[in-house]
């Protein structure tokens, strides 16, 4: 049994980092895998394998949590996630995977807005700044020059980052009051069923020839790294790191997605979108770094900053 009292601080911050570069990596394989498979079976496999294979992990923690609430949050945290993973899936059929993981990343904008809708806290100056600079940089990384017209796949990823958006209250709201790991064990089980439902109800049956060993490759990298390994290095590392410093390492995953994609997947990036990607990536910092007023220390966003009031009150506090 590890010593939680004996991992040094960095540690827990290496492992916030070592997802980032993980998912970043994950853009270009979903890319890859899509192709073989349409978006909802796709997330509905990979969230079940993922599930099935955390359940089995961590089945110590699922003692005690198989009740109605737990299952209930877990249905919630399911659904919510797999909108999530499904919009930006058929996003990433129609873009690149560097524009889709920029376009995905500004979900840390949208959350304190949304926060204001549920909880009538109103967003900082702070926030405001960054949601204009963050519609400028979606500008430049999606509008045709000359024009306002976007691609399909670039509307689909802005659309996902709300539900990203939405997951990431959620889950501030139940990782209070659950269980971390038996919760996103409830999460991807639930996530995958809906998936398959929703994949087997409204997309055609995929091609056998499509299962390559490549494809293997893809769905293994999907299920054991870009689910399991990352949400759990996540979990842990959230739970012990100041918020602030959280979301600053996880918003390197948009980074990391455009550097995969550039070196793995091929592609350009033009000097209008690099400026496009740097005011979208300033716009993530001063929303997640920003001082928050003494009254909204909860809604400060973050994959990571709507924890805040759950960081400080136990440090258990994790997302799936």
């Amino acid at each position: 049994m590890i010593n939680k009292s004996n991992i040094p601080g960095f540690a827990y911050k290496l492992m916030l980092l070592g997802a980032t570069i993980i998912w970043g990596i994950a853009f270009v394989v979903m890319k890859d895998a899509v192709d073989a498979l349409p978006p909802a079976q796709l997330i509905g496999v990979r969230f079940l394998l993922t599930g099935l294979l955390m359940a089995l992990m961590f089945h110590h923690s699922l003692r005690g949590t198989l009740n109605r609430a737990n299952v209930a949050a877990g249905f919630v945290l399911g659904l919510v996630t797999f909108l999530a993973f499904w919009v930006q899936t058929i996003g990433l059929t129609d873009t690149t995977p560097g524009k889709n993981a920029f376009l995905t990343a500004t979900y840390c904008v949208i959350v304190p807005f949304m926060l204001w809708a549920v909880t009538g806290k109103r967003p900082t100056l702070a926030n405001v700044g960054a949601a204009l600079l963050c519609i400028i940089g979606i500008g430049l990384v999606s509008l045709a020059a000359g024009s306002f017209t976007m691609q399909f796949g670039d509307l689909m990823t802005l659309l996902c980052a709300f539900f990203f958006a939405a997951q990431i209250i959620a889950i501030a709201r139940y990782s209070q009051r659950f269980d971390v790991l038996g919760l996103t064990v409830y999460q991807f089980l639930f996530g995958g069923m809906i998936g398959l439902v929703v994949g087997c109800g409204t997309e055609p049956l995929p091609d056998p020839s499509a299962f390559t060993p490549e494809f293997a490759f893809n769905l293994f990298y999907l299920v054991v790294f870009a689910s399991g390994i990352c949400y759990v290095l996540q979990n842990v590392g959230l739970a012990h790191v100041a918020p602030s410093q959280g979301s600053l390492l996880l918003s390197l995953e948009s980074v990391f997605g455009v550097l995969a994609s550039v070196l793995l997947y091929g592609e350009v990036v033009t000097g209008r979108m690099l400026l496009g990607f740097a005011l979208i990536f300033a716009a993530i910092l001063i929303s997640e770094l920003a001082p928050a007023r003494k009254s909204d220390c909860l809604e400060q966003s973050d994959r990571p900053a709507a924890y805040d009031e759950a960081n400080e009150e136990h440090a258990a506090v994790s997302e799936a």
